[in-house]
């Protein structure tokens, strides 16, 4: 039987990947509210959480042994947790940005 993760390295890995789902999940909460709130120290407290992100994965790949083709998908995923709440941002900012100009344009035609 084939052991990915070593029984002494199993905690490490448990949480060092709980910490890679609360990481990226802080990042991105602060990352929003960033953006809702200006203020640099929300912001460096986003990048902060990025990382620990990004320790925590390069612990989990260390612990688990990741090699070739699993060494790309962790890079792959730590580029897409830095792009995915911009991402989500300029979504949102759009998305809504057009249906408050459907709401003002609609108001205006009931007030004429």
């Amino acid at each position: 039987m084939i052991e990915p993760v070593a029984l002494k390295d199993f905690f490490i890995t448990f949480f060092s990947s709980a910490l890679i789902i609360l990481a990226g999940a802080s990042y991105a909460l602060l990352y929003a509210w960033s953006k809702v709130n200006p203020n640099s120290r929300i912001k460096i407290a986003a990048y902060f959480s990025y990382a620990v992100l990004v320790i925590s994965v390069g612990v989990l790949s260390s612990a688990a042994n990741f090699s070739g083709y699993w060494l790309i998908v962790t890079i792959l995923m730590i580029i897409g947790y830095f792009f995915a709440p911009i991402g989500i941002w300029h979504l949102c900012v759009k998305t809504h940005h057009n249906e408050e100009a459907a709401i003002i344009i609609n108001k205006r035609r009931s007030d004429e």
